[in-house]
């Protein structure tokens, strides 16, 4: 049976079956689940119809809410904040004071900290990084070992993945694929439907965009325009 430590609102909060326990000064109220293994400890927060499941964590000052979701072996914690229908799984970390909210999914080993924001139906999954105060929105898509950092802002349905790294100032939106080593920071800008992969490196007030590609060593820099 669950062990309670923390505080319910009634039995349907915490699963019966399970090791689900929620402990320390954390609370679990209105039609929010907690059940299966998971736990939620500190002075976290479950509520409105959010579910925590199977080996997830909510610890610190973290907030689950609306009908988010988050489960596997995820973990939200510090100041962090998983709202609307978002859905944690695999084994993601959310944490410093990131949000996650709308129809945004974080899954596999992806990792989104600072002030970093994911929303719309965007995704980042594999072992994709969120940070700083970056954001990812629309239906756009961070995976593979890609980096997205500063405040760098990718939407639409642009994907940066592979090694890639954006930060700065820099924007990716459009259809454009940002992918291989490349990087992308300062203020620039690559949309419409264009690629910059390899290791190719596009900065200052750089814009690629159109169906423009960029790769091999190439570099992209200064007033420069390429469509």
């Amino acid at each position: 049976a669950g062990e309670l430590g923390g505080w319910i609102e009634s039995e349907e909060n915490l699963s019966q079956d399970g090791n689900a326990w929620i402990y320390d000064e954390a609370m679990v109220f209105n039609n929010a689940k907690v059940f299966d293994n998971a736990k939620v400890f500190a002075d976290a927060k479950v509520f409105d119809n959010a579910k925590v499941f199977i080996n997830a964590k909510i610890l610190g000052n973290a907030i689950v809410y609306g009908k988010a979701i988050v489960y596997g072996k995820a973990m939200v914690y510090s100041n962090a904040k998983i709202l609307g229908n978002a859905i944690v799984y695999g084994e993601a970390n959310i944490f410093g004071n990131a949000r996650v909210c709308d129809c945004a999914e974080v899954y596999d080993k992806a990792n989104i900290c600072g002030n970093a924001e994911v929303y719309g139906d965007a995704q980042v999954y594999e072992y994709g990084e969120v940070f700083d105060n970056a954001m990812v929105f629309g239906c756009a898509e961070v995976y593979g070992s890609a980096v997205v950092c500063g405040r760098a802002k990718i939407y639409d349905v642009a994907k940066v993945h592979g090694h890639a790294e954006v930060y700065g100032n820099a924007e990716i939106y459009g259809c454009a694929n940002i992918y291989g080593d490349t990087e992308v920071y300062e203020w620039a800008m690559v949309y419409g439907s264009a690629k910059v992969y390899d290791n190719a490196q596009v900065y200052d007030d750089a814009k690629v965009y159109d169906n423009a590609e960029v790769c091999g060593n190439a570099k992209v820099y200064g007033s420069a325009m390429v469509h």
